[in-house]
């Protein structure tokens, strides 16, 4: 029976690399190990297979040969290094404690480097007025955080004194534990997955690399942000340990309520109070907005509630760049403190409208008292 082709065995292309075909055989090895499959002679026939595939195609000598000559190249060569259940390398043990060697971040090949943590991203809450969040500004802010110490340059170690390698672990950041034959891999308990230890701490940062200090940032709002958006400034964040990455600070924009104005999307609203007189006859008023005032125009017999647009007054959007309107609300506002003589003209027109029978004067009116009607007649029996 003929060998099927290694790379076949393994599941992978011709060109992979070293790491792409131990991820493939440890994948096989613990899927058809003979520790986990006893009495299994299929799955303890496979193992030996992917083993063997895994012996040649590891070794760089042997793999070219095997690639020019095939099965004939490495004839003899295969099949030599230890296996069988449980036994060395090949070891069902072995595998285990290298596969979780790598989710821990040790196992086998650690160059016993300490290990790079990168530093937490931050938040800021800044609190901008309608006017800066519509037109954009600049401010400045101060954020504490965690900055790498300028005295040991982030070591932790006095000046002119370096870290030593941890003897629990020498340097590897982790330590293993066998139970049975199940090898586990934990973090140092000595030097917490540094794999160093600080003999001489620094006096400014006692040891841990980073200090906190206060940093004041310039940010620049830009134009059309609103409330909820979030501006990025990578690298602000916090120190890194080990000389890792900073981590970023996340400016968070909330919006401050406006005394006149009310944000909807890119249209900006506000309510128009407009005189008795004015809403009847027409005229023009004198409305705000973010650029400026404007006069806008109130037609006769305007009703309170009507809504007028004003075009390219809203806010332009910050993505799309789309300019928004300004919706303003009439508000017909009713008059007050009148003197006895304003109160007799309004009683005189109050009673020429009445005397004028044909004229609807009223039409909201005239149709609520007619749903009114309606609404009794249905109830009498």
């Amino acid at each position: 029976m003929s060998k099927r082709d290694y790379y076949e065995v393994l599941g992978v292309e011709r060109g992979e690399d070293e790491a792409a075909l131990k991820k493939a055989y440890r994948r096989l090895a613990m899927k058809h190990h003979p520790d986990r499959n006893p009495g299994d002679a299929k799955a303890e026939e496979s193992f030996k297979e992917a083993k063997e595939a895994y012996e040649v195609l590891s070794d760089a000598d042997k793999r070219a040969a095997y690639d020019r000559f095939g099965h004939a190249g490495v004839q003899g060569a295969a099949g030599g290094g230890p296996g069988g259940p449980g036994a060395g390398a090949g070891s069902f043990s072995d595998i285990f404690g290298d596969v979780f060697g790598d989710i821990f971040g040790g196992g086998r090949g650690a160059s016993g480097r300490s290990q790079v943590y990168r530093g937490a991203d931050l938040r800021y809450d800044l609190d901008v007025s309608l006017e800066d969040a519509v037109g954009g500004t600049t401010v400045q802010i101060k954020v504490p955080r965690m900055a790498s110490c300028g005295t040991c340059s982030g070591s932790g170690a006095k000046p002119g004194t370096t870290p030593q390698s941890c003897s629990a672990c020498g340097g590897q950041g982790v330590v293993r534990i066998q139970q049975g034959f199940f090898s586990m891999q934990q973090t140092c308990p000595r030097c917490h997955g540094q794999g160093t230890i600080v003999t001489d701490p620094c006096g400014d940062c006692s040891g841990r690399g980073r200090v906190r200090q206060t940093r004041t940032l310039s940010v620049k709002v830009p134009s059309g942000v609103d409330n909820g958006d979030r501006i990025r400034l990578g690298g602000e964040g916090e120190a890194g340990e080990n000389g890792g990455p900073a981590g970023d600070l996340y400016v968070q924009v909330h919006v401050r309520q406006h005394e006149i104005f009310e944000r909807d999307g890119n249209n900006i609203q506000c309510e128009v109070p407009v005189g008795f007189a004015t809403a009847a006859l027409g005229g023009e008023i004198e409305v705000p907005t973010l650029d400026g005032k404007v006069m806008l125009k109130v037609p006769p017999e305007t009703q309170s509630g009507k809504m007028f647009r004003l075009r390219g007054k809203g806010v332009k959007a910050l993505r799309s760049g789309q300019v928004g309107d300004l919706m303003c609300r009439v508000v017909v506002e009713t008059p007050v403190k009148l003197s006895p003589e304003q109160r007799e003209m309004l009683a005189q027109f109050e009673a020429s409208l009445k005397r004028d029978g044909n004229q609807t004067h009223n039409p909201r009116a005239e149709h609520w008292l007619d749903g009114v009607k309606r609404f009794f007649s249905g109830l009498a029996p």
